[in-house]
């Protein structure tokens, strides 16, 4: 099993002298275990692959809205454009505002074979870790051309776990070249080719370095934001740059045994002010997705507040766990066995998640990151 030996990792971001960072490392927060441990097995659900989403609707706001009010345990259907209706002014939607870099690059040796190489970390200049397949084909010393030449590689390093070591060569800049010739790199249940690249990009993508896309975020338009905004709803940002790791499944028996993947993130003094704002005015603070979601919880006190940080997170939030500043969250729907399968049972309870995910399932909800929204509120 692949864990926690690669994390994904985007060019700096430049916030300027007037952020001040309390600067986090491996931030290990998790439940108190006390009890009876509990099995993986039980956030499992049955769910029919046809059901699997394979492509974006063609509108992205379009999409389905299950939301599930928790307080009184009530399921409503709904279309995601209706979610401006379950926002109040002075509410803040907290973003993740990362970027999804076309990682995926199909190349060829010097004696023709295809190769594969998946981009995971820069580790400086033009040297990346990669996973490369064929990997029994690509040793020290091979040279590999992308995209008739624009591109070459040479493989410098076998790492640990498998990845190698990688310079690349070329004219001109680098992220203009992966936009030329790279791939998304699509879910391993998406087996459909992306058409348009910027569907597996939230409108308000903004800083390169994720493996994967937020994507509850893919569901909003720029107008729709606009309207929310309009409303008097606040917009935060966080940057967390989603790792390779989120795909990775759970393989442990119990939940407690498991160890989370680490990513990167930062958030900024303006939306930690507009958070902390909420939180003394008695507004809620709604994330956009797990994420965000992960990030609020790393850096909040016990009081909900929170404070401008930049650092690694492997927060695992399972039921049992003590939200401290998310009062509400959009999501999408999630793999069974999923550790965020376990995150929005910790959130709603594991009892009424699993009833919605079979009333979803018995409605054919498409699932997953190109499927359905879920609206989790009055927790």
């Amino acid at each position: 099993m692949y864990r926690n030996q690669y994390k994904y990792v985007g060019k700096e971001l430049n916030f300027g002298k007037e952020n001040k960072f309390d600067i986090v490392q491996n931030c290990n927060y998790f439940p108190t275990k006390k009890g009876k441990k509990m099995k993986v097995s039980d956030f499992d659900y049955d769910l029919p692959k046809e059901l699997i989403a394979q492509t974006p609707i063609a509108k992205r706001d379009e999409s389905r809205l299950m939301v599930l009010d928790v307080k009184e345990q009530t399921i409503e259907h709904k279309k995601f454009k209706d979610i401006i209706d379950y926002l109040e002014p002075g509410d803040v939607l907290v973003r993740n505002n990362t970027k999804v870099i076309p990682a995926r690059l199909y190349g060829k040796k010097e004696t023709g074979a295809k190769v594969e190489f998946l981009l995971l970390n820069n580790i400086e200049g033009d040297v990346w870790e990669c996973i490369v397949r064929p990997g029994n084909k690509l040793h020290v010393g091979t040279k590999v051309i992308f995209g008739d030449g624009i591109l070459t590689a040479d493989i410098l390093e076998v790492m640990s776990g498998g990845t190698r070591k990688v310079e690349f060569h070329y004219d001109g800049i680098f992220n203009e070249i992966l936009d030329k010739i790279g791939l998304m790199p699509l879910p391993p249940y998406i087996h459909e080719q992306l058409k348009e690249k910027d569907r597996y990009q939230t409108v308000y993508a903004k800083y390169n370095g994720s493996a994967a896309a937020p994507t509850a975020g893919l569901h909003f338009t720029n107008e729709l934001l606009e309207k929310i905004q309009k409303k008097g709803v606040v917009i935060a940002n966080v940057t967390l740059h989603v790792g390779i790791g989120t795909f990775r499944p759970v393989k442990e028996e119990t939940v407690e045994e498991h160890q989370m993947h680490s990513e990167h993130f930062y958030i900024k003094q303006e939306d930690v002010d507009k958070i902390n704002q909420a939180k003394k005015s008695g507004k809620r603070v709604i994330a956009v997705g797990t994420t965000s979601c992960r990030v609020l919880e790393t850096i909040a006190d016990e009081n909900g507040f929170v404070k401008p940080t930049e650092g690694d997170t492997q927060i695992f939030i399972y039921p049992g766990y003590k939200f401290k500043c998310l009062d509400g969250l959009i999501t999408n729907f999630h793999l069974p066995q999923s550790t965020l399968l376990m995150l929005v049972s910790a959130l709603a309870g594991k009892d009424f998640i699993m009833k919605a995910y079979n009333e979803a399932v018995k409605d054919k909800y498409r699932f997953f990151s190109f499927g359905d929204a879920m609206l989790i509120k009055d927790i």
